[in-house]
């Protein structure tokens, strides 16, 4: 799918449905021309709500739907019948989808199950018939209640992706590579930086037919938290990984000086991301020997690590490894 296919952000207005009036009517028939209220109430209007489908990977379908507007409930009738609730607008989003008010920033909804349904505009209540006002003075009321309006608001929606590894590194780091030696995913790769410009997914096989869910982020760049180079736009989708994978080439200049610049980037952003599993892959470990990677090893971060080759498979099944026991210690 290509690019410009995934959309992770939108931001739309939302409108529920106004509660239908209630009836002011009075029992008639050829017997009795001036029977009771009979007034029935109004029908609630239609809700605007969220539901979760794993299906979906982006909020593309709702970039050019500016507008969702629920159907307004219908009026009460005679002998005390309720109007017909408005017609709910239901909105398919992928998992991993927040909803926030777009003048507070206010959290509403977050979608993370398959089915998941959540309510993001309540519909107006539907008005009371005038039959509910009948008391002993009052027996013939002329008067209902009106429905309750509905809510309306600009919504954003974010997409942050649901992923059990995510991979952290500069651009052109091999996390692609990896990805797709891993899994059946085909990301775009090729040996420049910033070929990776959306997220992209993979299931990774393990042993006795388990899987974990794998995530390749766009490269980080110093200041990134800044908005430097794709900014803050896809570090929002490392929060939902459990295990972050730091990837730095084996040709890198200084292991350590790569290492702190990410986490730094991660740390400006959002603190808690620290708080994560971490672990560090030494990638294209094909250029190396034995002796070179012994030497390396003295100077890597206080962090547990593998050398690694998507190229030659070097070690990937031991990354399998490490990373199954990370996610189920």
């Amino acid at each position: 799918m290509a690019d410009t296919n995934f959309v992770d952000y939108v931001k739309i207005y939302c409108r529920s449905g106004n509660g239908g009036p209630g009836s002011t009517h009075f029992y008639r028939d050829k017997r009795n021309a001036k029977g009771g209220p009979d007034g029935g109430d109004g029908g609630r209007g239609g809700h605007v709500i969220l539901r979760g489908n794993k299906q979906m990977w982006t909020l593309l379908h709702l970039k050019y739907r500016k507008h969702v507007l629920a159907a307004h409930g219908e009026s009460g009738s005679r002998s005390r019948s309720t109007g017909a609730s408005g017609d709910d607008v239901i909105l398919d989003v992928p998992l991993g989808t927040i909803a926030r008010d777009f003048e507070s920033g206010e959290q509403m909804i977050e979608i993370t199950e398959d089915g998941q349904m959540a309510v993001l505009m309540n519909g107006g209540r539907g008005g009371l018939g005038n039959w509910n006002f009948r008391t002993p003075t009052l027996q013939a009321p002329k008067f209902a209640q009106p429905g309750e309006e509905g809510l309306e608001a600009w919504v954003v929606l974010e997409l942050k992706v649901l992923a059990d590894v995510g991979l952290v590194g500069f651009p052109n780091a091999g996390k692609s590579t990896l990805l797709s030696r891993l899994s059946a995913a085909k990301p775009k790769i090729a040996d420049y930086p910033f070929t990776t410009m959306v997220p992209n997914l993979g299931i990774v096989q393990y042993r006795d037919y388990k899987s974990f869910v794998m995530a390749d982020i766009p490269g980080i760049i110093e200041g990134a938290a800044e908005g430097k180079g794709l900014g803050v736009r896809f570090l929002r989708h490392i929060e939902r990984n459990s295990v972050l994978l730091f990837l730095i080439p084996s040709d890198s200049k200084d292991v350590v000086k790569e290492f702190e610049i990410l986490l730094n980037e991660l740390n400006k952003y959002n603190p808690e991301l620290l708080d994560k599993k971490r672990l560090l892959a030494i990638t294209k470990s094909d250029m190396l020997d034995q002796q070179m990677m012994e030497e390396m090893k003295r100077d890597l971060p206080n962090i547990e690590y593998i050398f690694i080759s998507s190229y030659t498979d070097y070690n990937l099944l031991g990354l399998k490894d490490l990373l199954w026991k990370e996610l189920n210690d």
